[in-house]
């Protein structure tokens, strides 16, 4: 079996990387000739634990390929899979150009049945959107060549997408006929071997999961951070309360952690896509605009803090970052509340000295430029500075030498931004720690 994979991003490379992983023969295709180029020589152009070693090793035994050329990629492909961008417009909508010209250029060089499945998060209406866009391109040919469209949204964790693929809890696929059904069923089965995870379902609810299932989760952070942010105002403490609610299997104890808001490439634009999408039928969204709301509070909360203890001007202050990227076990800064944290303490006066293990590239080459010193290590990030703040709970910072860090500092003041620091431990070794909820 062939497909085409249109889109070497997070979700277009681990597809077609997981795909080739299970004896697929798989095209991933993009317009940019140099991360073209980088992949072929086993440069990744993200970092994803497991990714680049899945990659070489399918490209050297010859079942993963990459090319610029849509047109001859598709040749004898049974699906090909747009997994572009679509960045948030102005008003919040998701921009469907670039899904649209991959399904026009498709249509331009289409000879046989194909399967065209959308694996970018798109709104409602998408699929219609890339049908007629398909038969147009086919009736400026001259052409009437029998193809079927479907929606195939992706559920991957930034840090654990290759797992999440390899192992999936379920498979979305909307379809509309009985012989895409097919395809895509045989397309999935080396994925559910030790039992059924496919869902079967029509074209715009597929569309709308991949949307309510990001808002929902978005959801349960906002209100968790709305429920810290009140904790510590009547004397609670968050952590016992998650605790508390967690254990309700009505509730769960998954995305109800106390912290400095939620970013990445999925949670901030697909909440604005979907309040946007409600808007254009009618509706408002109340409750995930306030999600919303919460979450660019939030981001605020940290350094709130720092004002408390320090005062409003921080000029001739520094402070020690550990953490840039919006999660552990990724470099993606996408909406990472760091960068929101780096920019007001820059602005109240501040120096800073940053560290993330593997995102620092990312944050010099996109957001931050040369506006902070990055350091060379966690520790290096601390000398000299006066207090540490966390803001990425990266495993090699969950237990630091307190020693050391209260030789490097200057003030013995921790910003826990992640609450993963116990504060009566740190209090007997002379630390002031400021938690979030707590």
């Amino acid at each position: 079996m062939k497909i085409t994979v249109v889109g070497t991003g997070y979700v277009g490379l681990v597809s077609g990387a997981c795909f080739a992983e299970v004896g697929i023969q798989v095209v991933c295709v993009d317009v940019d000739q140099k991360k073209i180029d980088g992949l072929k020589n086993g440069i990744m152009p993200i970092y994803e634990p497991g990714l680049e070693e899945i990659v070489k090793r399918n490209y050297a035994q010859g079942r993963l390929a990459f090319s610029t050329n849509l047109g001859e990629a598709i040749q004898g492909s049974e699906v090909a899979f747009i997994a572009v961008g679509t960045p948030p417009g102005e008003d919040g909508s998701a921009d469907l150009k670039y899904v649209l010209a991959v399904a026009d250029e498709i249509g331009q060089h289409l000879s046989d049945y194909m399967v065209v499945a959308t694996k970018s998060t798109v709104p409602v209406g998408t699929g219609e959107k890339v049908r007629n866009t398909l038969q147009q391109a086919l009736e400026k040919r001259g052409a009437d060549l029998p193809f079927a469209v479907a929606s195939n949204p992706e559920f991957l964790k930034e840090g654990a997408a290759v797992e999440d693929f390899m192992k999936p809890d379920r498979i979305v696929i909307g379809v509309d006929e009985a012989r895409a059904e097919e395809i895509m069923k045989r397309l999935y089965k080396p994925f559910q071997l030790n039992g059924d995870r496919i869902i079967f379902m029509d074209i715009p609810s597929a569309e709308m999961t991949k949307y309510a299932a990001n808002a929902m989760l978005a959801t349960k952070i906002s209100f968790m951070n709305d429920i810290a942010n009140l904790c510590e105002r009547v004397g609670a403490n968050a952590k016992m309360v998650r605790r508390g609610i967690g254990t309700d299997p009505r509730i769960g104890n998954k995305f109800i952690y106390p912290g400095v808001g939620y970013g990445g490439s999925c949670f901030p634009k697909d909440v604005k896509a979907i309040i946007r999408t409600a808007r254009q039928f009618g509706y408002e969204l109340k409750v995930l605009q306030a999600v919303e709301e919460v979450n660019e509070f939030q981001k605020q909360v940290m350094v709130e803090k720092v004002k408390q203890h320090y005062g409003k001007d921080l000029s001739g202050k520094t402070f020690a970052v550990w953490g840039l990227a919006f999660k552990p076990n990724t470099d993606d800064m996408r909406e990472a509340p760091a960068t929101v944290i780096i920019e007001q303490l820059l602005a109240l006066g501040a120096q800073v000295r940053a560290y993330d293990p593997v995102a620092m590239k990312e944050a010099q080459h996109l957001y931050l430029g040369d506006t902070v010193t990055y350091a060379k290590d966690a520790y290096d990030a601390c000398v000299d500075a006066d207090a540490l703040l966390l803001v990425t709970e990266w495993h090699e910072f969950r237990i630091p030498s307190w020693e050391v860090l209260g030789k490097l500092l200057k003030d013995k003041v921790v910003f826990d931004g992640r609450n993963i620091y116990d504060r009566e431990y740190l209090k007997g070794l002379g630390f002031e720690h400021y938690g979030i909820g707590v």
